[in-house]
């Protein structure tokens, strides 16, 4: 096969996953790897984390989807998959270790192996895979570097790693500054130890070249011109443009049928390059097959023999996404119909495979089902920056039963990082959320970590409280650890809603009259309507409000003279925090430019017989 000018063997071929904690590096890595194997030109501008395409990714600084990129060193293509760290996407990590050969596991110099280093070396050893280990941002001020190695051969032994696995080599570097060693004291000027290691140690593929074809599609992407595009590697044999070949999937026995390939692509930097053929070890993306699904095997037709495929993990939380009925409904969106968000929800199932979309009895309200908090609130940030209005209700747990028939739930495992002075608040608050502590031990730099496990549904709602109860100073990762017995009702928000009773324009005196029954949420000028929550109140029962007042004129005062009234700044919540405010009477309004809670039931009169048929 032609690459790059050069004839590409199996044995000139590296693919490597990238993995780590959420914010240890790994894209910033992959950055350097990218401009010192000279995919970019000399007087190239080019931006930080180049990896992270969207602007979702590059706000909140993580990796959402898994990206592909292949650099040449020397005479050897490395294929190099930038993985995310989020344990809620943790569905992305576990198909793409399907695809590789070997890791590279990044670690902090500084915080050393985090939740999720556990949870990604898990995974890459449960599959066998050979680790080179880069121990990261050496360069900051309170690095420590050795005592990180030792962390990182004590989690080895701990997830049970053989004596080959427990032999990884270690490298040094800063990937911000592209420089790296085998000794954290004598870095040279370049990432050239990383790539060593990375060729010595990560094997070339081991497919049979002569074989007959398989390919398994790990992962899918999609482009409005050319449709869904498969993503995998040429286990066997070589794939070429226009061969008829055969798809079956192993989980899914009735799936069978016959594709003539249209077109095959390879990574060449941050590009896909159109090819003719590619060989065993070679990861490519496929155009022309319709209906290609994550998991699906393309064969010859003389074998038809799918690979079985990596189990993607249940969703532990669901919503339901509804259309916008508001007031102010289709005033800041392009798509507000039932059948737009149908669409797009069902559009996103092509690329995003821990999500579950079920249709409801209602038209106008689809269920949707994620691994996490985090994973559905990136879905609806999406939606709401592509043009869409919808509502959504609060995340609900989904229980299962167990072969006795007895409710079982889902568990984390918080692990918490907390300076002394604040933990009595944390494990305070976590005890009444049916937190069960495991273990505490000093931590570094004058903090305690402190693991818990505690049910799914008692962290929704804890985060920013955490924040509060830390002052900033805390920081909590969370990881599925499977699921126990029901622990019991857990105590809900104590505070009630303000709720506006009419529709019009907040101003400052309304305002100022409502701000002493709790904390606002809006501001003058801002519009709001019947049934909009406006605060929350200090007591735990709703309050209907008029935020719209204004203060009458008569002959002693202008009714201009509140505009000295002082006014609290109003709590602006992030879509997170909002949904984990909300009750199960109320929803959060997403439109392009605004975030709003409101009442189910907007109706003041309504909502009261329903809370009277309710009792």
């Amino acid at each position: 096969m032609k690459e790059m000018g050069i004839i590409l063997k199996k044995e000139q071929i590296r693919n490597v996953a990238i993995i780590a904690h959420v914010d240890h590096g790994k894209t910033t890595l992959v950055d350097s790897l990218l401009k010192q194997s000279g995919v970019f030109r000399q007087n190239q501008e080019i931006e930080e984390r180049v990896m992270d395409s969207n602007d979702l990714e590059k706000e909140r600084g993580i990796t959402i989807l898994s990206k592909n990129t292949a650099v040449m060193y020397g005479d050897v293509k490395i294929n190099i998959i930038d993985t995310p760290g989020h344990a809620d996407f943790g569905g992305e990590v576990e198909r793409i270790l399907k695809m590789v050969d070997g890791v590279v596991l990044v670690v902090d110099a500084f915080e050393g192996p985090m939740p999720q280093t556990k949870f990604v070396l898990k995974k890459a050893l449960e599959l066998n895979l050979p680790s080179v280990i880069c121990v990261n941002k050496v360069d900051r001020p309170e690095a420590r570097p050795n005592e990180v190695v030792d962390e990182v051969l004590d989690l080895f032994i701990e997830l049970d790693a053989n004596e080959i696995q427990l032999d990884s080599p270690f490298i040094f570097a800063s990937a911000k500054k592209g420089i790296s060693g085998t000794d954290a004291d004598q870095l040279q000027d370049t990432m050239k130890p990383l790539f060593e290691a990375i060729i010595e140690n990560i094997p070339c593929p081991n497919g049979d070249e002569d074989g007959l074809t398989q390919v398994l599609i790990s992962t899918i992407d999609y482009n409005e011109y050319i449709g869904r595009i498969g993503i995998g590697k040429v286990e066997r044999g070589s794939v070429s443009i226009g061969e008829d070949l055969w798809v079956s999937n192993y989980e899914n026995p009735d799936k069978s049928y016959k594709v003539r390939i249209g077109k095959l692509y390879e990574y060449d930097g941050l590009k896909r390059v159109e090819i003719e053929e590619a060989i065993t070890g070679s990861i490519v993306a496929i155009s022309g097959i319709e209906d290609i699904e994550i998991g699906d095997t393309i064969t010859s037709i003389e074998d038809k023999q799918p690979l079985p495929f990596v189990k993607i993990s249940e969703p532990t939380l669901a919503m339901t996404f509804s259309v916008n009925n508001g007031p102010f409904a289709g005033q800041d969106g392009k798509y507000v119909t039932s059948r737009q968000i149908r669409a797009r929800l069902h559009k996103e199932l092509n690329t995003n495979v821990s999500l579950r979309v079920e249709d409801t009895d209602s038209a106008d309200s689809f269920r949707v089902a994620g691994r996490g908090e985090l994973h559905l609130s990136i879905l609806m940030e999406q939606m709401r920056r592509e043009g869409y209005e919808l509502m959504v209700s609060k995340p609900e747990v989904l229980m299962k039963k167990d072969e006795n028939d007895k409710l079982i739930e889902p568990i984390e495992r918080v692990i918490i990082d907390v300076p002394e002075e604040f933990m009595g608040a944390v494990i305070e608050k976590l005890g009444s959320r049916k937190g069960e502590m495991v273990n505490m031990v000093q931590s570094k730099g004058g903090y305690t970590r402190i693991e818990f496990l505690i049910p799914t549904r008692g962290m929704i709602g804890y985060r920013s409280e955490f924040l509060t109860d830390t002052k900033g100073n805390g920081i909590l990762n969370t990881l599925f650890e499977g699921y126990e017995p029901y622990k019991g009702e857990i105590p809900r928000r104590s505070q009630g809603s303000l709720v506006s009773f009419e529709t019009g324009t907040a101003v400052g005196y309304g305002l100022y009259n409502a701000q002493e029954r709790g904390i606002l949420f809006v501001s003058p000028g801002d519009k709001v309507y019947e049934g909009m929550i406006v605060g929350e109140n200090a007591k735990p029962m709703d309050i209907d409000v008029n935020v719209c007042k204004r203060k009458q004129a008569t002959n002693m005062r202008a009714s201009g003279s509140d505009d000295a009234l002082r006014l609290s700044p109003p709590k602006k919540m992030s879509l997170e925090e909002a949904l984990e405010f909300i009750e199960k009477d109320e929803l959060v309004e997403l439109t392009p430019k605004n975030m709003r809670i409101r009442k189910r039931i907007l109706d003041k009169q309504q909502r009261a017989k329903q809370r009277a048929k309710n009792l």
